[in-house]
């Protein structure tokens, strides 16, 4: 039996009159170790209220969904994806213009796949640009390009 079904339990005791005392601590201690909020949880301690008990009881069962991530307009995908594509081919740049060990350059082709993104635009919209299918998430915040950029 989980802690929900338990609190299920208790509610049909405490309605049925049956140890009102004890099963009243017993909720308590089996709420206070759920993300209820500590308000919500003295506000019920104090009334004993049981159509409290058991919306308290149904939101855990049923929590609401998570908000929805933010959209983005179209214009703020892609000035964010050209900021990006900028930001990379600079890093690029800069990667193959190193000098080596003589006092002209390497002219090796750069490495370099992923970035972190601009800090001017939120997670979020690196985020939207990935479930767009225009980046991919590396991990450790690195972002690549889905296709190459030329």
């Amino acid at each position: 039996m989980n802690a929900v079904e338990k609190l299920r339990s208790i509610l049909s005791e405490l309605r049925a009159g049956k140890g009102v005392k004890d099963n009243w601590e017993l909720a308590f201690r089996l709420l206070s170790r759920m993300n209820v909020g500590a308000a919500a949880l003295d506000e019920l301690m104090k009334g004993r209220d049981l159509d409290a008990l058991d919306r308290l009881v149904t939101r855990i069962e049923n929590p609401a969904p998570a908000p929805a991530a933010h959209d983005y307009s179209e214009h703020d995908l892609d000035h964010a994806f050209k900021a990006f594509n900028k930001r990379l081919k600079l890093m690029r740049l800069a990667d193959e213009s190193k000098l080596g060990g003589r006092y002209t350059s390497g002219g090796r082709k750069s490495s370099i796949d992923a970035i972190h993104p601009p800090e001017e635009f939120p997670k979020d919209i690196w985020d939207a640009l990935v479930r767009a299918g225009k980046l991919r998430a590396e991990g450790t915040g690195f972002y690549s390009p889905r296709q190459e950029p030329r």
